[in-house]
């Protein structure tokens, strides 16, 4: 999981397996956040649709912002204007594009976990320093 501020760069990394759903992991990969201001606000896709998860993200002072699955039972929660931040979304997705073009990182060969993270911290660093130059 990655959280990446407006620009597409990280600010926060985090790694777990396949079988945990990746929104009980958010608010975790928001405390790890490694810049001194926290963001306003969380911007997921669909699978971020839940009221209980809502009031988890309020209770620490983000807003989450996800589009509403087809099958809501409840009422709506988010309106238009907060969803047009929807459009910035592809910041997420170029940065795991950016990630790609690193050859070890898509294949995952590494054994241990700890070894691939550590590739994925200096595939980060290295997008990270060729935004800044």
């Amino acid at each position: 999981m990655a959280l990446v501020d407006k620009n597409g760069r990280p600010i926060a990394l985090s790694l777990h397996e396949a079988a945990s759903h990746e929104i009980k992991l958010a608010v975790g990969l928001f405390e790890q956040c490694w810049t001194k201001e926290k963001p306003k606000r969380i911007i997921g896709d669909k699978a971020y649709d839940s009221d209980p998860h809502d009031a988890e993200f309020a209770k620490i002072g983000v807003e989450l912002i996800a589009p509403h699955k087809q099958n809501r039972v409840k009422d709506k929660t988010q309106d238009g204007r907060s969803l047009r931040r929807m459009k910035r979304r592809f910041c997420v997705e170029r940065f795991f594009a950016w990630l790609h073009n690193f050859r070890r990182l898509p294949i995952r060969d590494e054994r241990k976990a700890e070894n691939y993270f550590g590739f994925l911290l200096l595939a980060t660093i290295i997008v990270y320093v060729r935004y800044l130059f």
